[in-house]
């Protein structure tokens, strides 16, 4: 089953270095990784993407929150949350074509960034699946010449404990 982890740690030299090397140490695959600061400048927020059965992940869950500079690890699957995945998506595109694309992109909610015909390139923000989908219905009205994803992002929906003063 695939699984959104986030991992909020301590902005230090070596942490991801550390989350990566647990993966791999143990013969998991990361399918996505991102990694951004949060409000706070002393800390990042990694949202990963990964698979394996329930044992596995609890392993996984049960692994980062060994590691020194983690803070929290939340698997979002398990809750409600919000997924969304960015897309940039270039397309060689015949003027033929064009027409039918710029409808495509209207009715995903997409935005055309740059319309030149040899370059044409779409921003889509959307679900995993929804991405996909897209992906395929586009390659239908011209060449895909590149494709950059920037892997799932999530929050999740649950209130988190406030500390009181």
């Amino acid at each position: 089953m695939r699984h959104i982890i986030a991992v909020e740690l301590q902005n230090e030299a070596g942490a991801l270095t550390r989350v990566a090397g647990l993966f791999s140490s143990r013969g998991y695959n990361i399918e996505s990784l991102s990694v951004a600061p949060t409000e706070d400048p002393s800390m990042s927020r990694l949202t990963l993407v990964t698979t394996g059965n329930d044992a596995a992940i609890a392993q996984i869950l049960a692994q980062l929150q060994k590691l020194i500079d983690v803070v929290d690890v939340t698997d979002m699957t398990r809750g409600e949350h919000i997924e969304r995945e960015l897309l940039l998506l270039k397309l060689a595109v015949s003027e033929s074509s064009l027409a039918r694309l710029t409808v495509l992109v209207t009715e995903a909610g997409a935005r055309i960034l740059s319309a030149q015909l040899a370059d044409f390139v779409i921003e889509l923000t959307s679900s995993e699946a929804q991405v996909n989908r897209f992906i395929a219905a586009a390659s239908q009205f011209g060449e895909v010449v590149d494709v950059v994803r920037s892997g799932a992002l999530g929050l999740s929906l649950r209130t988190r404990a406030s500390s009181g003063a």
